[in-house]
C-alpha cells in the first residue's frame, strides 16, 4: 500500500483517527483507548500485515507524554507511524503492545524507566538501566542536583 491507500485503510477501521500523510511515513494519531484495538487490526489483517515494531518512542511534549511506534510490513514492503499520548502527567497510562509485538517489551521498559509512562499489561514491567532512587530523567520537568551537571 502506498501512503494514501494507508490513509483509506486506517479510516476504514475508525473514521474519528487522524491521519497525516508525511513525506517518509503515514502518521496515525491515536487516542490511548484506541491503541491496542488498531495495533492488534494492524498486525492481524493480511492486507496490512504490519509484522515487525522496528522503534518505539518516548516523547514529553511538555503538558504531555506520549509514545511513538514505527509498525513495518515485511510481506507487504510498507510503513506507518502510531502516535499517541496523555495529558495525566502524574499516572500517565498506556496499553502495553508486547502482546502483539516482542520487540515492544524492552522498549516499553526502557520507556517506563526514563519516562515513567506506565504500560498496562505488560508482562515485566519493571526499570531497565536505573534503580528506584532516580527519578524519570528524560522527563523535562526532572531536576537531579546530584547527578546533573549544569552551566
Amino acid at each position: 500500500m502506498d501512503n494514501k491507500q494507508l490513509e483509506d485503510f486506517i479510516k476504514s477501521i475508525d473514521q474519528d483517527l487522524e491521519v497525516r500523510i508525511g513525506k517518509q511515513f503515514t502518521e496515525v494519531i491515536v487516542p490511548p483507548a484506541k491503541l491496542y484495538s488498531l495495533a492488534r487490526q494492524l498486525r492481524e489483517n493480511e492486507e496490512a500485515q504490519f509484522d515487525f515494531m522496528f522503534n518505539l518512542s518516548g516523547v514529553d511534549y511538555g503538558h504531555d507524554l506520549g509514545v511513538v511506534y514505527h509498525l513495518r510490513s515485511t510481506v507487504h514492503n510498507h510503513s506507518i507511524v502510531l502516535k499517541t499520548r496523555t495529558s495525566d502527567r502524574e499516572n500517565p497510562q498506556i496499553d502495553s503492545l508486547a502482546g502483539i509485538w516482542e520487540t515492544a517489551n524492552l522498549h516499553e521498559r526502557e520507556v517506563y524507566d526514563l519516562l515513567g509512562i506506565r504500560f498496562t499489561n505488560h508482562p515485566d514491567l519493571r526499570r531497565l538501566f536505573l534503580d528506584s532512587s532516580w527519578g524519570f530523567p528524560l522527563r523535562k520537568d526532572y531536576v537531579d542536583d546530584i547527578n546533573i551537571v549544569t552551566k
